[in-house]
């Protein structure tokens, strides 16, 4: 990309070992050095090294861990196995903002235009949605016309007249961590601290964002099931960000329950682009404006929490908001008219009610069965070349605490054809009590700063 940094080539580092011994110690529990772990990924990047080996060594990760100082040094050599973006004379300072990924998690769409209109540039690189959990740019590309591949040339052009972007990962972008995710993905290594650190810490700090605030959702509908995965998560997130030199701070947020009423990425969309014209749900303006905060203090933009909400709040009552959104959505070939006439985006016409068993009040709503609902409807994938029907989606007209009579309607399954076994596991996903439960905040915690 241009005004980047080259990446270190094979012969920059001298391994001292060879890969396998490299395994080996791994194995038996040692930390790896610098020159070990430089190695691996100059192996990884150039496509030298078999990908046997690699699947060996991050098996072996995830069964020993990793150390902060290797996690920082792997996460340093995948940001360097391709370019780095460099915003200098930009003239506004640089935030992006990540989340793990939960059910009906459409924030981003309007958080990034949000925080353009408030001063600060916004260079997201997104992703999209595997399984339960959905993508961003599977959201955006439900609107008509929408690119969410960009050149590194028009990715920057964009960033630097309007202010944001949102697009998926070029090639030259971390490219290590392209090859490494594909083999995570297939040999059951996903799940490891350090490699989920360094896989989304080389994406972000290769766009080249002086500050990221990470949304760590944990829940039923997370990829961290507790709170407390969650905040170690958290920690070691804004930790290594820090050793590599960038600002970080961290929110834990709770995915029990879907986000917001719209599951499917039409629906999420125009959920999302609501935050921009105050009509939103509250559980989704409430995290995107927390989130917006972080982001304005982390940038330097605003000193504190009351001047990031009031710079938040000129933006939307200003109506700059919704035109940076509308901006965004042009430069990427998109119809700016969606932001306000959500009727411009795909729909299924066939409406499925989800009806109540019984009376009384919702006191849970599963996230997960929700998502998984969704991908056996078309709107999600379960591998990665699977097609997404933008239009298809759930409607949730009741969510935890609301009351509930017999028989009542308290979802919409929206689809090409009358689906009654989609109804019925909605249904299924809904728990109806005699008491309301105890009310939970959306944003249970903090970290960094």
């Amino acid at each position: 990309m241009p005004g980047a940094r080259a990446r270190h080539g094979a012969d920059s580092v001298a391994p001292l070992r060879s890969v396998k011994e490299t395994i080996v110690r791994k194995r038996d529990g040692a930390a790896l050095d610098e020159a070990e772990i430089r190695a691996w990924i100059n192996g990884v990047a150039d496509k030298t090294l078999p990908d046997y080996q690699s699947a060996a060594l991050l098996m072996a990760i995830v069964f020993r861990g990793m150390t902060r100082e290797e996690t920082v040094v792997l996460t340093d050599a995948m940001i360097r196995s391709g370019r780095i973006l460099d915003w200098t004379g930009l003239g506004r300072p640089t935030v992006d903002k990540h989340s793990t990924g939960g059910v009906g998690d459409k924030v981003s769409i309007a958080l990034a235009p949000w925080i353009a209109a408030c001063g600060a540039a916004v260079p997201m690189i997104a992703g999209r949605g595997l399984g339960h959990t959905g993508g961003t740019l599977d959201k955006l590309e439900a609107i008509p016309g929408f690119r969410t591949r960009l050149s590194a040339a028009e990715f920057e052009k964009q960033v630097r007249e309007v202010g944001v972007a949102i697009a998926g990962q070029s090639e030259d972008l971390a490219p290590a961590d392209g090859e490494l995710y594909a083999l995570r993905d297939v040999t059951g290594t996903v799940e490891s601290v350090p490699l989920i650190t360094a896989s989304i810490l080389s994406k972000k700090v290769a766009s080249g964002a002086a500050g990221i605030v990470f949304d760590v959702k944990c829940g039923a509908g997370g990829f961290m099931r507790t709170r407390e995965e969650a905040a170690g998560l958290a920690r070691e997130l804004v930790q290594v960000t820090g050793a590599l030199g960038r600002k970080a701070r961290a929110l834990i947020t709770r995915m029990d329950e879907p986000l917001g009423a719209e599951v499917g990425n039409a629906g999420e969309t125009e959920e999302a682009l609501a935050v921009l014209r105050r009509s939103a749900p509250a559980d989704v303006t409430g995290i995107t404006r927390a989130l917006g905060a972080a982001m304005l203090i982390l940038a330097g933009v605003a000193r504190d929490r009351h001047e990031a909400e009031a710079r938040l709040d000129q933006a939307l009552e200003s109506g700059e908001a919704v035109r940076s959104a509308e901006r965004m959505v042009q430069a990427q070939g998109g119809d700016p008219r969606v932001v306000t006439d959500p009727s411009r985006l795909p729909r299924a016409p066939v409406e499925t009610a989800v009806t109540a068993a019984r009376g009384g009040c919702v006191t849970a709503l599963d996230a997960r069965a929700i998502g998984d609902l969704l991908v056996a409807m078309g709107g999600g994938r379960e591998r990665k070349e699977d097609r997404v029907d933008p239009a298809v989606g759930i409607r949730m007209l009741r969510k935890r605490g609301d009351p509930v009579a017999p028989g009542e309607t308290v979802a919409l399954i929206r689809a090409h054809r009358e689906a009654p076994e989609w109804a019925a596991a909605a249904a299924a996903a809904y728990t109806i009590g005699e008491l309301p439960p105890e009310a939970a905040p959306i944003v249970l915690e903090e970290i960094g700063g």
